[in-house]
Parts: structure tokens; C-alpha cells; sequence
């Protein structure tokens, strides 16, 4: 390559050596005129006068001659080469966006679409025949599209008409290939991600390799502010504050990845991949990307995108070696303009020397070195300098982790596991990456990091061996532990927490174990405070929900009551509340999900139905719901109702009669409460205490509720319903529920055939759901079952004492002399018990020193066996009553 640039032996190798040229030279007369008189032709706009696509094609073949001859004629370096092919990219896929939307909806405006630029691309170096590797982004408030028409579904088919208009072939060649496989989990996700959704991702659950790629990502096209905007708010996940030296591993385990699957590139010589291979372009660029994730985060100067200019920035701060540096471009610029000879051959996307001779030689004629074998002598000692630059990054073998494998017991026993030995066993399981979670390089210096701190946080764990084997659990079952452990590794005070958590509560060890973001709540004091009263609770799970996207605001209420739960557990195990406030907690997160979702379930089922005029949805809520006093593995329930006229019709765009409108939306609104999603389970649904059980409509409307709770309703029904309260629907619906209700258990009714019939109905439940344990505060003769049947069936033969809280209920019949006095406290211990041991000893069997010992503080209890006698003295009174009220006949 001259000092002055040679269009003419530019011109003439081309039409020898590269068959894709020479046809555009041929095709294209007159550009191929103004070339050969040394005129490097600036971008034309796009004709408008032809289809888009031909447009686009036509451009992308002008472009690709203009600059594959300025190319090998020396008038454009490698930076000039790679900043026009970037720049014709960035235009053509942002008219292809345009045009995806203008199609479909001609009169909007093109917003609300967006496209990330990643790898080459974003960093403006894409090369002769590369690919682009978008990512699809979409605003649903903001993006056109039809009627009838999900934003979801608008934005998959303005992708798929985007990746068309480029990818499609014809006489006249093709725009671009289109790789959209680096969005998150391209297998499972569609083409084009919400941006909420996306950043959602990238904040917290994005994988090493991602974080690496962001660092070149810019937007490109489409609607320039939505992508900025998504850019702006990953940047933390990008560029950590502190200096982070786990990059190394994460992309050093990456090249270690790439140079075992491509191993027949590895080799120098024929055949080698310039790209992949040992000390090739892959190694200059992780070379750059290492220095710039450890430092970047710290110093903004180092995050420029392109690599040459990321070595530059690296040098002048110190950073790497000038010379290191100076080796690294001129080793870069030699492989991607080798690269790029390759590719103009035959616009393939190849990075291989050909194995060829004749193949190899050809290469290196159009190169301008006359043979193969000058080009090998060539690149041979920038692949040594790159190889050896890039393996210096390796920290020396040390046995730094194995020469305390003789003192780690010691050390073990120190921290406080009296079991050295199993902790032993465990330590070097996790260490030996015996689980997907822990065999990554990231994840297995993450584990060193959080090491001491966790385990003596375990080692003072009341049961320390407890919390070691649930944290062996949880890791057996996560996907990544990296987040988890950094998590730990930032908030040393979790880990105490955490460790008493896993001591303790099966339950909540398993919810980690699922979702160790769990642990995010717990991050200040406020997760000890008391649970938020009902507006705050509803507030917290509609804010920042998109009123219009129902799948965001169920995902929205799932992590935040999955949040609500666990932080009400934690309070619990840290003894931080009373059973009794957190059984309140329970109740009232239920009853906010329940208003929340109703509402949303509601809202998005009349986009399609309308609604039926005069009526409305009421949910009833019974049972511990209905009492406002939940367990952690309380379900819900639930008698869905509607107001007004049955034979109504709705008014939207697919009108249903009442009936059938209220049947299909409950159906809704109870796999809204039910059905699993990402964010976790929420709660079971019991919907047997409707109108008829299990044989009735899911719904009824409120005239027919009322003629079957006076007509044709059993005795548990009534007593059922003596803890009924309205948790959804309109003041007048609730006032008017309430009315039925109130007029029910003031009904006149025989004394004697309740009883019998709560007798009965008692005996036949201890048939078939005898005690789980001899700690089952519920299930044991004189447990929290009987007390509530003794309490129903005297509220219901004195019609005294109705209120769903049977906390004042009890009181109430005690003012009266209707239950004895103690019966309050008998409640509240029991209770008490019941909430705590569902999370600490859910087999309701005496549990571990450790926990028992939890539970006798905070139950205020001298001494386990002063407790149990305790719990045994107060079912004696509770059975006493049951028999008084039953006759001894349950």
C-alpha cells in the first residue's frame, strides 16, 4: 500500500481477484468510471422513486464498491472503512424502522421504537460483510399501532418487517444480515422487548458476557430518545462504581469458551481464524473491554466504544502500556484489514484464512502481497504479540485456596461450627462448582468474595449447621449465584440476617432459594418495620404500573407481595413483631393484591367486553382473609358476587350476557391470584364456600346470593359466613353485601340442629384431616379449629357477637358470658403459635434447640416445656368450651 492511493491496480486486483467486485463494477458503469478517476463518491440519499427495499439494496451495493476500492487503493484507512460502513448501516435500518411503522400505520408518527446497535456496529467498526447485532426496543405507551392490536404484538411484526427489508435477496444483492440473538434469552423472548421489561433484565439478571457487550452499545435508529432513555438507565449495570477486577475472569472464561469450540482456528497458518483464534481480533478487543469494565466505572475518559480509541484512552491513563498498546492497534489494524480482503472476495462473512493454496494466494494478491505465504509472514508476529499480551492477563497458578485445606477445619470450628467436618464438605463442594451455579469464573470469585463474611456470619447462626446446609440447598437450585453473592458481599448485615432466616424458616429458605432478590428488601430497617396500613400497600403495588399493560401491573403486585411475605417472615424470625401484628400484615397484603389486581383485571377485560351497565364485580372475602388474620401459607378464601340486573348485557366491543361476563372475568381475576408466574407464586384460591361449592357458577349475582343464604344454605355456610367481609367493589356493592349478611345471621334458627350439625361437620373433618403434628395449633382437639366452631355456633344460636375478626368476636361473647374469659387469650396464643410454627416448624414437629428457642422468646416463654404445657393447658380450656357449646357430642 502507497503513500498516494492507486485506484487503477485498486480497480484491477478487484476484477481478478474478487468476483463480488468485479460484478459490481460491471453492474454499476458509471460509479466504476468516477473510481478509477481517483473520485471516492460521498453516500447518496436513497431513491425515492423505487420500493424501499430495492432502494436499500441498490445503496447497500454502491456503497460496498465505493468502499472496497477506496479500501484497497489506500484512500480510506481502516477507521475511514468502518466508520462509512457503520454509518450506512445506522441509516438503512433506521429507514427500515420508519417504513415497518409508516406501513402499518401511515398517518402516525414513527416513535416508540428503537434499536440498540451492539458489537461492531455500535462501536462504528463494522466490517466489510459483517452482520448487525440490534436490539429491538419498544415503548407500548408510545408505539403505533392498530386497533384491536396489542403494543406486543405491533412491535414483533414491525421487527419482523425490519429484519425483511434488510435480509431479503433479490438480483440486486441484499441490505444487511440482521442478527438479533444477543437480546436476552433469544430463545424464550420475542424479537422486540418492552423497554421496561429490558431494563428490568439488565438490572438484575443480565449475564457477565452482556455486560460486556454494552459497553460498545449505542442507539442507532428509530426513535433515538427511547433508546437513550434505556441506555441511561443500565448504564450502573455497565460501568460499576467500585473496581471491579471479576471482569477478568468473566471474559477470560469467555475466550477460554471460544477458543475450545472453534479449536480448529486456533492453529497459525492456513485456515486460522483472524477473528477467533488465538491472539486475533476477539483477544485485541477483550484485551480492551477488561481494562475498560475494571476501570470504567471509576474514570469516564475510558469508556469510548471503538476499540483503537479504547487503547488510546487505556495508555494515556496509565492504565496499560504505551507499548502494549501500540502492539495491540497495529496488530488490530492488520487483522481487520486482512478481514476485510477476505470478505470482499465473495461478500461472505468469513474470518478464515483459506486452507486452500490457490485460495490463500489469491487473498494475498488482492492484499497487495503477492502471495499467500507473504501474507502469513505478515500476520505471524502480530498473532504471537496479541497471544502473548492477551495470556499475560492469567493470574500465575497459586494454591492460595488449597494451602489452608489442612487449617480450614480449625478455622471452621473458630467461627463457631461445632460440625467442622460437614462444613468442610459443604466449603469445598461450592468450591469444587459441584452446581451450574457456581461453575462459572464469575460465580466462583464471587463465592470468594462473600466467603469469610458469609460463613462467619453462618458460624453464628443459632443453628449453624442449619443455615450452612439450607444455603447448600439454595445454591443447588439457583441458576446464577452471582447477584446473590455480591448482593452479601455489598450488605455484610444481610448475611446475619440471612443466616438466622435459613436457621429457622424452611419456608423462606425455599421462597430464597427461588428468588435471592428476596433479600433486596431487606436492605434497610424498614423491612422490620410494621406492615403498611391498606392505602399505602395499595399505593406501593400501582405505582410505577403501566395502566395499560395488565401482564407488568400482575408481574408488579407478584413482586411486590412476594416481597411483602417474605419481609413479614423475616420480621418474625428476627422477633422483630408479634405473631399477631404479622398475621395482620398477611390479611391486609392479600387484601391489597386482591383490590389491585380486581381493578386491573377488571380494566383490562372491558377493553374487549365493555362493561355491564348498573353492576359490578364484588369479591368476599371468609376464612382467615375474611378474619384479617393470615398465616404465611394462608390461601385465599374467596365468593366472587355481581350486582345488578342478571340478565344484563355488556356494552364493549364483544358484549356478553352478565352471567357469562362475570363467570369469565372471576376466571381472570383468580388466575391473576394464582397462577405462577416469573415473579413466583401468589396464593391458592378456595373457592369452595360459593353458592352450591364446587357444583355452583363461580359467580352469583347478589339477589341470588341472597336467596340461597336464606333458603338453601347449610349450617357451615352461615357459620362461614360469620367471618364474610367485602374486600372489592364500590361502597354501595360493600354496603349492600354487608346488609345481606347482617340480615342472614340475625335470622331466627333451630339451636339444636346447629349444634348437631357443627358437631357433626367437626367429626367428620377429624376423619379426614387428622393433626399434622403435636405442635398443630390448628388441627388438635382443643386447637384453633374447635375454638372456631365453638365461637361460630354461639354467635349463631345467640346472634351476639358477629364480627370477622374473632378476635373482638370472642371478647364480645365473653362481655356477654356467652364463651369464658380466657377464651381471648386461648385465641391469641393459639394464633400466635399457628403463624409462627406455619414458618418454623411447618410439620408442626418439635423443632430444632436452635428454633425452639426462637420460639419460646417470642412467645415469651421460660422454657420449652413451660411452653408446651402452656399450649397443652389452653387446649384443655378451649376443648372444655367445645364440649359445652357441642354437648359432647364432637
Amino acid at each position: 500500500m502507497t503513500n498516494k492511493p492507486d485506484f487503477s491496480s485498486a480497480i484491477d486486483r478487484a476484477t481478478v481477484h474478487a468476483p463480488f467486485l468485479r460484478v459490481a463494477l460491471e453492474q454499476q458503469p458509471d460509479l466504476a468510471e468516477q473510481l478509477a478517476a481517483g473520485i471516492v463518491p460521498d453516500p447518496a440519499p436513497f431513491d425515492a422513486d423505487v420500493p424501499v427495499g430495492v432502494a436499500l439494496r441498490r445503496a447497500r451495493r454502491r456503497e460496498a464498491l465505493i468502499v472496497a476500492i477506496a479500501d484497497l487503493a489506500g484512500a480510506l484507512d481502516l477507521s475511514g472503512v468502518t466508520r462509512r460502513l457503520t454509518a450506512f448501516a445506522d441509516r438503512a435500518l433506521d429507514v427500515a424502522i420508519r417504513t415497518a411503522i409508516h406501513e402499518r400505520t401511515p398517518d402516525a408518527e414513527p416513535a416508540g421504537f428503537a434499536a440498540i446497535a451492539l458489537g461492531k456496529q455500535g462501536s462504528g467498526e463494522l466490517n466489510y460483510s459483517s452482520d448487525i447485532d440490534p436490539i429491538l426496543l419498544f415503548d407500548p405507551a408510545t408505539l403505533p399501532h392498530r386497533a384491536r392490536e396489542e403494543p406486543q404484538e405491533a412491535a414483533i411484526r414491525i421487527g419482523r418487517r425490519v429484519v425483511e427489508l434488510l435480509q431479503a435477496r433479490d438480483g440486486e444483492g441484499y441490505v444487511l444480515r440482521v442478527d438479533l440473538r444477543l437480546r436476552p434469552s433469544p430463545e424464550a423472548t420475542p424479537i422486540a422487548l418492552p423497554v421496561d421489561g429490558a431494563i428490568s433484565y439488565y438490572e438484575s439478571a443480565a449475564l457477565p458476557w452482556e455486560r460486556a457487550a454494552f459497553i460498545r452499545a449505542r442507539v442507532c435508529a428509530g426513535d433515538i430518545a427511547l433508546g437513550q432513555r434505556f441506555l441511561d438507565a443500565i448504564r450502573p449495570f455497565v460501568w460499576r462504581r467500585g473496581v471491579d477486577f471479576g471482569a477478568v475472569g468473566d471474559i477470560r472464561e469467555i475466550t477460554r469458551r471460544i477458543r475450545d469450540h472453534h479449536a480448529q482456528g486456533q492453529a497459525f497458518g492456513p485456515g486460522y481464524d483472524l477473528k477467533r483464534g488465538r491472539g486475533g481480533i476477539r483477544e485485541v478487543e477483550f484485551f480492551a473491554q477488561i481494562h475498560q469494565l475494571i476501570h470504567g466505572g471509576r474514570d469516564s475518559g475510558l469508556r469510548a466504544p471503538a476499540t483503537l480509541d479504547a487503547l488510546d484512552a487505556l495508555a494515556a491513563a496509565g492504565r496499560i502500556g504505551g507499548d502494549e498498546a501500540a502492539t495491540l492497534k497495529a496488530a488490530y489494524v492488520a487483522f481487520r484489514t486482512i478481514e476485510h480482503r477476505l470478505q470482499m472476495v465473495d461478500d461472505r462473512q468469513t474470518h478464515a484464512l483459506p486452507r486452500a493454496q490457490d485460495a490463500l494466494d489469491n487473498v494475498g494478491q488482492l492484499a497487495g502481497f503477492g502471495t499467500g505465504a507473504s501474507l502469513i509472514a505478515m500476520l505471524k508476529p502480530h498473532v504471537a504479540a496479541v497471544g502473548s499480551i492477551y495470556d499475560s492477563l492469567d493470574p500465575p497458578d497459586t494454591a492460595a485456596l488449597s494451602s489452608d485445606a489442612e487449617t480450614l477445619p480449625g478455622q471452621l470450628e473458630a467461627i463457631g461450627f461445632a460440625d467442622a467436618a460437614t462444613a468442610l464438605q459443604l466449603v469445598e463442594r461450592w468450591r469444587g462448582g459441584s452446581y451450574p451455579a457456581l461453575r462459572s469464573a464469575p460465580a466462583r470469585q464471587a463465592l470468594e468474595a462473600v466467603m469469610p463474611g458469609l460463613m462467619a456470619a453462618l458460624g453464628q447462626a443459632p443453628d449453624p449447621r442449619a443455615a450452612l446446609i439450607q444455603v447448600d440447598a439454595m445454591l443447588s437450585r439457583l441458576p446464577s449465584a452471582i447477584n446473590f453473592f455480591r448482593l452479601l458481599e455489598a450488605r455484610p448485615q444481610l448475611a446475619q440476617l440471612m443466616a438466622t432466616i435459613l436457621s429457622h424458616a424452611p419456608p423462606l429458605a425455599q421462597a430464597l432459594g427461588r428468588r435471592p432478590a428476596l433479600l433486596d428488601g431487606l436492605i434497610d430497617a424498614t423491612a422490620l418495620a410494621p406492615m403498611g396500613d391498606l392505602p399505602a400497600l395499595i399505593t406501593e403495588m400501582t405505582s410505577g404500573e403501566d395502566g395499560d399493560d395488565y401482564q407488568a401491573a400482575l408481574e408488579h403486585v407478584r413482586r411486590v407481595v412476594g416481597e411483602k411475605r417474605f419481609a413479614l417472615g423475616a420480621q418474625l424470625v428476627a422477633g422483630a413483631s408479634d405473631p399477631l401484628d404479622i398475621a395482620h400484615g398477611y390479611a391486609r397484603v392479600a387484601v391489597a393484591a386482591v383490590e389491585v389486581l380486581a381493578a386491573a383485571t377488571v380494566a383490562d377485560f372491558a377493553r374487549t367486553h365493555g362493561r355491564v351497565p348498573d353492576s359490578e364485580l364484588l369479591v368476599l372475602a371468609l376464612g382467615r382473609l375474611g378474619g384479617g388474620a393470615m398465616t404465611h401459607a394462608s390461601d385465599l378464601d374467596l365468593i366472587y358476587l355481581f350486582t345488578g340486573d342478571f340478565a344484563g348485557e355488556s356494552d364493549g366491543l364483544k358484549p356478553l350476557g352478565a352471567v357469562h361476563y362475570y363467570n369469565r372475568l372471576a376466571q381472570r381475576l383468580s388466575a391473576a391470584l394464582s397462577v405462577p408466574t416469573a415473579a413466583g407464586p401468589l396464593y391458592e384460591i378456595d373457592m369452595r364456600l360459593r353458592p352450591s361449592g364446587a357444583q355452583g357458577p363461580l359467580v352469583v349475582s347478589l339477589d341470588g346470593f341472597a336467596k340461597y343464604q336464606r333458603k338453601d344454605a347449610w349450617t357451615w355456610e352461615h357459620m362461614a359466613l360469620t367471618r364474610a367481609r367485602a374486600i372489592y367493589g364500590s361502597d354501595d356493592a360493600r354496603a349492600a353485601v354487608t346488609a345481606v349478611i347482617d340480615e342472614v345471621l340475625a335470622t331466627p334458627r333451630d339451636p339444636g340442629r346447629i349444634v348437631a350439625d357443627a358437631a357433626e361437620m367437626r367429626a367428620e373433618m377429624t376423619r379426614h384431616k387428622p393433626p399434622a403434628g403435636p405442635l398443630d395449633a390448628k388441627l388438635l382437639p382443643g386447637g384453633l379449629v374447635d375454638l372456631e366452631f365453638a365461637v361460630h355456633v354461639a354467635q349463631l344460636t345467640n346472634h351476639a357477637g358477629f364480627d370477622p375478626d374473632l378476635d373482638p368476636a370472642i371478647a364480645a361473647l365473653a362481655d356477654r358470658g356467652l364463651a369464658p374469659a380466657g377464651m381471648v387469650d386461648a385465641y391469641r396464643l393459639l394464633t400466635r403459635m399457628l403463624v409462627l410454627l406455619r414458618l418454623v416448624a411447618p410439620d408442626s414437629e418439635p423443632p430444632s434447640p436452635a428454633t425452639q428457642a426462637l420460639i419460646m422468646r417470642v412467645l415469651g416463654a421460660e422454657s420449652w416445656d413451660a411452653l408446651v404445657a402452656r399450649f397443652d393447658a389452653t387446649r384443655q380450656e378451649v376443648a372444655r368450651f367445645w364440649t359445652d357449646i357441642s354437648g359432647g357430642t364432637g
